[in-house]
């Protein structure tokens, strides 16, 4: 037989018939107000055990009934709202957790635009006004292990996320400001507080909570990418509620312990983004590390090592509330091992972007400003030996900033890790980021008060000061009889020398054969330094006496070492070296390119051959430099000042017949440039050719494709160069093609320079021959190169070489329609 039903369960069941066949306001109104008896609060509440009936077996039920009836005709059949208003009071006032079900279900069952839809969000937005959704998180807490229904805890975990993007399906255009996902998260997160306020009172009462419901919902939001919004709220609140209080810092621990694996990384990630400092981050997570397999791998491998986007902050963080605690300070320590076995990588070195190796880099540097000399000692051979393979290689790198960061390491990580041996020292420019991780490489002092972490106090200077000076900086007055008073010149004003110049007693020479002789043999500094800086002049103002000797010159200054300490000796005989070859491009770039290749050379003086080339290059295809040539480096007697400065009298005629007509319009009176040829148009094969074919080859001293990709990386950007300098010439398309077998020989080149200066020649190959020439007699080179681009754009670990393909591609976009065409319909 079938139990008797009770009271509760008649009630409902003939509240919910008369609320569905009545039409009846008045009947109505007394049904809904005595079903209300269930939910407290009223003048005549029903007892204990039928409110608690009432809410678990039969609320669901009177709320979806309620949802049914809701249409304007049922709402109206009561004046003033009366009838909406006790409706609504039903999703408002019982439990919460049911009541949110509901109303997400009702509102995503719900077709389309209507006025059941609307009136259902606008009550849901109430219901989130009125703090409704931290009833819903609290009632999870409070409830014991033995009475929780986890089904029940995943459809609400799932909707409570989840409700912007099911509102904004549901809604759309019609959504409300109040289920953006910039509105929900923030008060989520306040929701969130007050869960945790009520679960902090209950545990001062004795009673048992458990924050677990809690932990999902944050940890959820958190994987959504959330971590901005509900954490920028959570923490600031929870950083002052933990000062202080072992309770708090208790429930917070705990909150995080419960996270569930799935999300604890993007929980962390947020918290150490949003946490001010490792004092904070200390009083929210606790021992976490110790605790959870998940948090410690996170903590000291995912965000030290497989992600770099995080500025320095984060990382003094992160390594600072590792070494608070000497439980953590273990952990530290293997850290600094791992870092220190990643910098000194060579395959890490090659294949990492210059970003992530600075990351890396202040890892190692913030590690070792907080681990102490014991510490440091007993991994001494370990660290050394990551360290000294580190700046081996990357002093070996062809980047000047990976290069200056090995020098940075080295010198703070070497004085901490070896303080017995000798110091290493490096000379390096300072820019900002070296300075930065200098600031890191010193431990800053704890301090108990914003005051006092402050800015560092200024390190003392080695000099002494005066002893005769007093605190005001009045100098006191000697005592009589003092030695040092017999020789000051104190009293003597000294004379301004400022303008004077040298006087040099060597004659500056005239002609070029003897600027080439007192180079080569002559004794007097005086002399050989007065040659190398008057030759540059001497080779533009006499073109004819330079071809004489061009290659004997430049062979001079090829070889030329600096004799003695003259300012500016590279950039004088580089100048020098490029006059020549513009002076006789075929014979001068014939020699240079041939001694390229040749032995007994060194790199610098192989990568001055190119510097030279590009330059003389540069200067050869410059529009007007025949005109400006020939009227600076006229062989014949020059004229005398007057004879320049007096205008001729077809000057003079021109200018009264100016002065005296009068025009209505004048037109623009600037000149367009004057057309002339582009003079590298018939020595461009001197250039690029010999220094294109020789690079497969190795020699004794010089390998290529060996360890000298400081060369190959320069020697692709010249090559490039040259290619972009032969615009419109006639060997134009032969250059390009070439170019691009070089290209694609080193396409896969492991050095970062080397790609760069390869992307470089592509972009050059399509400035350069026009489109047409490469549709007719390059289409399967750039069909290899298209594919290879695009790899290089997605793929490439240096942001640099993407950029580079990215312009490489787009100027390849400009081409598709002719080397795609549209197949016809």
């Amino acid at each position: 037989m079938d139990p008797v039903p009770s009271s509760v369960r008649l009630t409902v069941r003939e509240a919910v018939h008369t609320l569905s066949s009545s039409e009846d306001g008045g009947c109505i109104f007394s049904t809904l107000g005595s079903l209300k008896r269930y939910l407290g609060g009223t003048e005549n509440p029903a007892l204990p055990g039928e409110q608690e009936e009432f809410a678990r077996v039969h609320f669901s039920a009177v709320l979806r009934c309620l949802v049914s009836k809701l249409n304007p005709d049922w709402l109206g059949l009561l004046p003033n709202g009366q009838l909406e208003e006790l409706w609504a009071s039903f999703f408002l006032e019982g439990p919460a957790d049911q009541a949110f079900l509901v109303l997400m279900e009702a509102l995503e069952d719900t077709a389309g635009p209507s006025f059941r839809l609307m009136k259902m969000a606008r009550l849901l937005a109430g219901f989130l006004k009125a703090g409704r959704m931290a009833a819903v998180m609290e009632g999870q807490c409070r409830q014991q292990a033995e009475l929780a229904f986890p089904r029940l805890q995943e459809a609400l975990l799932i909707k409570v996320v989840g409700l912007p993007d099911r509102l904004g399906n549901c809604l759309q255009q019609e959504n409300l400001a109040e289920f953006f996902p910039q509105s929900y998260f923030p008060l989520l997160g306040e929701e969130a507080v007050r869960v945790l306020q009520a679960v902090v009172d209950s545990l001062r009462g004795g009673l048992d909570c458990s924050v677990s419901f809690v932990s999902q919902v944050v940890g959820k939001a958190c994987v959504y990418g959330r971590q901005k919004e509900i954490l920028g709220v959570l923490v600031p609140r929870l950083t002052a509620l933990t000062q202080g209080s072992c309770l708090w810092q208790r429930v917070c621990w705990r909150l995080v312990e419960c996270v569930p694996d799935r999300a604890m990384e993007a929980v962390l990630t947020g918290l150490v983004e949003t946490a001010p400092g490792p004092q904070v981050l200390a009083r929210l997570l606790g021992n976490l590390v110790l605790k959870s397999k998940k948090a410690r791998f996170v903590m000291t491998q995912k965000l030290l090592f497989l992600q770099y986007r995080y500025p320095t902050p984060v990382l003094q963080s992160l390594l600072g509330y590792l070494a608070m605690d000497s439980q953590r300070r273990p952990l530290l320590v293997q850290a600094l091992k791992e870092l220190m076995e990643t910098w000194g990588s060579s395959s890490a070195i090659r294949h990492a972007p210059l970003a992530q190796q600075c990351y890396v880099s202040k890892a190692v540097l913030i590690c070792l400003a907080h681990l102490g000399d014991a510490e440091l000692q007993d991994s001494q051979d370990e660290l050394l030996a990551s360290l000294m393979a580190g700046v081996k290689c990357r002093l070996d790198s062809s980047l000047p900033a990976v290069r200056r960061l090995g020098m940075v390491v080295a010198e703070v990580a070497s004085a901490r890790i070896h303080p017995e041996g000798p110091p290493l020292k490096f000379q390096y420019e300072e820019d900002e980021l070296t300075c930065e991780m200098l600031a890191l490489a010193t431990p800053q002092p704890a301090a108990d008060s914003p005051s006092e972490a402050g800015s560092p106090v200024a390190p003392v200077t080695a000099e002494t000061p005066d002893r005769q000076t007093v605190e005001g900086g009045v100098p006191q007055v000697r005592p009589q009889g003092s030695d040092s008073e017999l020789d000051s010149d104190d009293e003597f004003v000294p004379y301004d020398m400022s303008g004077d110049q040298e006087l040099k007693s060597g004659k500056v020479p005239m002609y070029v054969r003897d600027c080439m002789e007192a180079l080569t043999t002559s004794e007097d500094w005086e002399r050989w330094e007065a040659a190398l800086r008057a030759l540059e002049g001497l080779v533009v103002r006499n073109p004819a006496a330079t071809r004489e000797v061009s290659v004997e010159l430049a062979q001079v200054l090829l070889h030329l070492e600096e004799k003695t300490s003259v300012a500016g000796f590279e950039g004088l005989r580089q100048r020098a070296l490029v006059a020549v070859t513009v002076t006789d491009p075929a014979r001068v770039a014939e020699y240079l390119t041939s001694q390229f290749y040749a032995i007994n050379y060194s790199l610098r003086q192989r990568m001055d051959i190119l510097d030279v080339l590009a330059l003389a290059a540069q200067e050869l295809s410059r529009p007007g430099r025949l005109r400006r040539t020939s009227q600076c480096g006229s062989p014949g007697p020059t004229c005398p000042p007057s004879c320049v400065a007096a205008p001729t009298w077809r000057a003079v005629v021109d200018e009264r017949i100016r002065r005296k007509t009068r025009r209505f319009s004048k037109g623009s009176s600037r000149q367009g440039p004057a057309g002339s040829p582009n003079e590298f148009n018939s020595v461009a094969g001197y250039f690029f050719f010999p220094l294109i074919q020789g690079f497969d080859r190795p020699l004794v001293t010089f390998d290529l494709l060996g360890d000298d990709q400081l060369v190959l990386g320069r020697l692709a950007h010249t090559l490039g160069a040259l290619m972009y300098l032969a615009v419109n010439t006639a060997v134009a398309v032969s250059m390009g093609k070439a170019l691009l077998e070089f290209v694609w020989a080193l396409r896969f080149h492991g050095d970062t320079y080397v790609r760069r200066g390869l992307l470089s020649a592509v972009s050059s190959v399509l400035l350069s021959v026009p489109a047409e020439r490469l549709l007719e007699d390059l289409p399967d080179e750039l069909l290899e190169a298209r594919s290879w681009l695009a790899d290089v754009a997605e793929k490439d670990p240096d942001e640099d070489c993407r950029m580079l393909a990215v312009k490489a591609l787009l100027l390849l976009e400009k081409l598709k329609d002719k080397l795609l065409p549209l197949s016809p319909p």
